[in-house]
């Protein structure tokens, strides 16, 4: 199962709105066929777990490996659990339930009814954390939410007056943040932060697929020639006025008596499972207080600021720490 884990890995930037998957076939104590889901749209992990067994013959004596269960229905591909039922697979260790309407269980039970042996619960919270993103969406019917943000020694978030923009972290953690960006399907920030650091939330430090830009903009006070509405990727934009598509711009209309869960609900609508946001303090702050966040990621600079915008308050727990160059991450989670 741990082989599993690792090669679902794999498939991190490619295969959202779908779980990642890792497959491992063992025959006679030897893994004799291996694969993972590497793409949206393409075959499941156990798909190409079972094409990689040369001799399929060995298939009805041996045992196949997976972390989330074999799917029962029709989407984008035929139902894994039907190929392995063809083949006669006779035992499949599963990682954890898959907890999304469509299969919840009744891939376990169509196998069951196969005469499948069938163990359930292997590594069951590392399965269940890999996939943290597809069943929060699924469960919660909201993207996963993670917090980011960088904050100085002495817990400024900006300097005070900030004209020009700032960045505290050094150029490793700048890469960093790019890799997470890559990793989730879109990036939120506010308006005033749009004004103060015309950013281009692209992952242009790293090779990987920008994430959708989404931006509250109540008014629509921004001006069009800021890098943010460029073509370099999808961007949604938030307001009260209008909806409508100019290129790459979406503009949405939503109602900001309740603006995040409107925002979410809107997000959940357009299948995207996972947000980072990196707005400012007063962004970042009202999803803490409305409790609408997953996890944290804080980066601590090697700068002292001695006055400026006090940093987002926040309890969790901390589940990681490192050091990278002189800042200080801490990933927090909400509990």
């Amino acid at each position: 199962m741990n082989r599993c884990l690792e090669l679902a890995t794999k498939g991190l930037e490619n295969v959202s709105p779908n779980p990642m998957v890792g497959s491992v076939i063992v025959h006679e104590n030897k893994i004799i066929g291996e694969g993972y889901h590497k793409e949206f749209g393409k075959e499941h992990a156990e798909v190409n777990a079972i094409a990689s067994v040369k001799n399929k013959s060995l298939l009805k004596y041996s045992t196949l490996y997976v972390n989330l269960e074999p799917c029962a229905h029709f989407g984008k591909t035929p139902p894994c659990s039907n190929l392995i039922i063809e083949h006669k697979i006779p035992k499949v260790v599963i990682g954890c339930v898959d907890t999304f309407s469509d299969v919840n269980g009744k891939g376990i039970l169509k196998m069951e009814k196969a005469g499948i042996e069938i163990n359930i619960g292997v590594l069951e919270k590392e399965s269940q954390e890999l996939n943290k993103r597809f069943f929060t969406f699924h469960e919660k019917k909201r993207p996963y939410i993670i917090l980011k943000w960088a904050e100085s020694k002495d817990g400024f978030i900006a300097p005070k007056n900030q004209i020009a923009p700032f960045w505290m972290t050094s150029s490793d953690s700048k890469k960093l943040v790019h890799q997470f960006r890559a990793e989730e399907d879109a990036i939120l920030i506010g308006r005033v932060t749009v004004e103060k650091d015309n950013p281009s939330l692209t992952v242009r430090e790293i090779r990987g697929e920008n994430p959708i830009r989404i931006v509250i903009d109540k008014d629509l006070k921004l001006s069009k020639k800021l890098i943010i509405f460029n073509n370099e990727a999808k961007t949604i934009i938030f307001n009260t006025q209008i909806t409508k598509q100019l290129n790459s711009n979406y503009y949405i209309k939503i109602n900001y008596r309740n603006m995040i869960n409107n925002i979410l609900h809107e997000l959940y609508k357009q299948n995207i499972q996972s947000l980072i946001i990196e707005g400012g303090a007063k962004t970042l702050q009202s999803f803490i207080d409305q409790k609408l966040w997953d996890e944290a990621r804080i980066f601590t600079a090697n700068k002292t600021l001695i006055e400026g915008v006090k940093s987002p308050r926040i309890e969790g727990e901390i589940i990681y720490e490192t050091t990278i160059d002189k800042d200080q991450l801490e990933i927090v989670k909400n509990v």
